[in-house]
């Protein structure tokens, strides 16, 4: 199926561009970070108390009212609908951050719901509490789970293509996850071990829409070898948009739905993988093929000095 019969779009002319729009949105990005004083971290990784109970009837706003009483207005509250036997029922997932005695917040937060909805009107599901040890460990762990990765896949695409392709496709890889960090330090959202995932998940989409496009690089550097090198990658480029935008249209309709629909316990997670998807599709045209570009007009000055040199 081809979505574009056929294009003619000069991508590496218009590199340029692509540039500025990037490093626009990751220093506006890192601008936030350091004005927030980093990433939002969520109870995952900052440490504290997670109670998910089911209401018959309550409303966000009426367990908030509940909290302010005992001083815990600023908690997060995530709702969600559970089909049983008895009916529909509501679930709400409540977040506190860590302090000191968390088991008795628990006990203080449950006891306040009796007292304002009464014990029959809800259930406790569940209730989980992170130490602020753990938190900061598991933090260092997802931001090692994503280097590792990124080193790993540098070393894998150096091995089955060349080095110069393996940085060309670790360096969109950094650029989609800024970006999509930078975007979520914008908009202050908080970053749990879902979004870390999505993360990921970002980084292997990515990767996968710029091994298509360095594939057919590959291929066509070795049957048009009297054509230049920047006019080979802009054509490769354009023969693979077609399969690049159907795949990523696809995805991005599975993921609106997840985002629009999928509740509010998914919804940084699906926002995450939005972002990521249009930026990683992006990316793997504007960012992956145009540093192969630089890198070989970089060894044709290199090759043009030293024949220089040589000729004196």
């Amino acid at each position: 199926m081809q979505f574009f019969r056929k294009t003619n779009v000069d991508f590496i002319g218009n590199r340029k561009y692509g540039y500025i729009f990037s490093s626009s949105l990751i220093i506006a990005g890192l601008i936030a970070l350091i004005i927030r004083g980093g990433p939002n971290w969520g109870i995952d990784f900052k440490g504290g108390i997670s109670i998910k109970l089911s209401f018959h009837n309550a409303t966000v706003e009426q367990l908030r009212a509940s909290l302010g009483t005992i001083g815990l207005q600023t908690a997060e509250i995530k709702r969600s609908e559970r089909r049983g036997s008895e009916g529909v029922k509501e679930e709400f997932i409540i977040r506190a951050e860590q302090r000191s005695g968390s088991k008795d917040i628990a006990r203080t937060i449950i006891e306040q719901f009796e007292k304002d909805f009464g014990k029959n009107s809800f259930e406790v599901r569940s209730v989980e509490t992170v130490g602020p040890k753990i938190g900061g460990e598991l933090r260092r762990a997802a931001v090692l789970a994503v280097l590792v990765s990124l080193l790993l896949i540098l070393i894998y695409i150096s091995w089955r293509f060349e080095f110069r392709f393996g940085v060309g496709a670790i360096v969109p890889l950094f650029h989609d996850v800024l970006i999509t960090l930078g975007l979520f330090a914008i908009l202050n959202l908080e970053i749990s071990l879902a979004v870390v995932a999505a993360f990921l998940t970002i980084v292997g989409y990515s990767l996968n829409d710029t091994i298509v496009v360095f594939d057919r690089i590959r291929e066509n550097l070795k049957s048009r070898r009297r054509q230049k090198y920047d006019v080979v990658i802009n054509e490769s480029i354009n023969e693979t948009l077609s399969r690049t935008v159907i795949t990523s249209l696809t995805t991005l309709i599975v993921v609106a739905v997840l985002f629009f629909f999928g509740g509010e316990v998914i919804h940084n997670f699906a926002f995450a993988l939005l972002v990521g998807v249009t930026v990683g599709t992006y990316s793997s045209i504007f960012v992956a093929s145009p540093i192969l570009v630089e890198w070989e007009r970089r060894l044709e000055k290199r090759s043009a000095k030293r024949g220089h040199s040589r000729a004196k």
